[in-house]
């Protein structure tokens, strides 16, 4: 077994699941190379039963208990068997021939332990003219047509690939395995509803630190699924604070962190500056950001004293 797809998912869209699930029965690589594995991380909706898998020789359905997005993958990694994995988001469609762009791609490349390509929006309903300002928050993003290949350089690299479509090597998750298993990570990661992020960042870098490079590939290209809520203020506003908030504890503990702590006294008045400074009351986009600025002082103050 050559490689293996995981998917985590809770409480899936089956609509947007199925054309996944379509994309990947769509792939150009034989079915006797690859294994699908869902990880169904205590979904209420029932959407096992409403699953069809029985296109592919190798698919099954596990449940993770333990809830959160960082335990299912890791859920994932220790029931595939694949030599190569590939983590696929519930509302991914991969382009045709990922999977065997994927595989060449390893086996020219010793050195790369985590690749990525271009993640394209495909809208629900019609963006607002300001989305683009936030594509990176919505795990989009077309960093053009030139591959770009990245080691450890004490800071994390522009082109290291986002989780949705990442393809790593099993050999180069030995590190990122032990640190979860014993505990080790402080890192917040999707949880039900919670928008925290930061796992597919710690990944990266637990990678590059055990000397291994990661790079972006053009030519891995998926469809990334956004529905009208996600161009919405609010979910925006909150998505863009708990994503920069968990962005600060990230790189403090892989002791990156370019910014100093702030008191927890700091907060308010620091908030209250940036609401003028970023014209929060003007428009929309002013707001997320605002608000993006709030979850970046939350993140400081909650770093530990010196």
């Amino acid at each position: 077994m050559r490689l293996s797809v995981i998917i985590p998912t809770y409480n899936p869209d089956k609509k947007r699941l199925e054309q996944t699930l379509n994309s990947l029965k769509s792939q150009s690589s034989g079915m006797h190379e690859w294994e699908l594995i869902i990880i169904d991380n205590n979904s209420s909706n029932n959407f096992q039963n409403q699953v069809d898998l029985s296109w592919h020789p190798a698919a099954k359905i596990i449940t993770e208990t333990k809830q959160g997005l960082t335990y299912a993958r890791l859920k994932g990694f220790n029931e595939s068997a694949g030599e190569i994995i590939v983590m696929v988001d519930d509302d991914n469609i991969l382009n045709s021939d990922y999977l065997e762009q994927v595989i060449s791609i390893f086996d020219q490349n010793s050195q790369l332990a985590a690749l990525g390509g271009k993640s394209l929006p495909l809208f629900e309903a019609a963006p607002p003219v300001w989305l683009h300002e936030f594509y990176g928050n919505l795990a989009l993003r077309d960093l053009g047509n030139d591959i770009i290949i990245s080691g450890w350089v004490n800071q994390y690299p522009h082109a290291a690939p986002i989780g949705a479509g990442m393809a790593m090597r099993r050999e180069a998750l030995d590190t990122y395995i032990v640190k979860i298993t014993t505990s080790k990570s402080t890192i917040s990661d999707r949880s039900g509803t919670s928008l925290s992020s930061g796992g597919d960042n710690d990944l990266v870098l637990e990678i590059l630190k055990a000397g291994w490079q990661v790079a972006y590939f053009p030519q891995l290209t998926l469809q990334h699924i956004i529905p009208a809520q996600r161009m919405e203020v609010a979910y925006l506003a909150r998505l863009v604070h708990d994503t920069n908030k968990s962005w600060v504890q990230l790189l403090e503990s892989h002791g990156i962190n370019p910014w100093k702590r702030i008191s927890t006294s700091g907060v308010l008045p620091r908030k209250i500056k940036a609401w003028f400074t970023y014209k929060a009351w003007k428009s929309k986009p002013d707001h997320i950001k605002w608000q993006g600025a709030c979850g970046l002082f939350e993140g400081l103050a909650s770093l530990p004293q010196n």
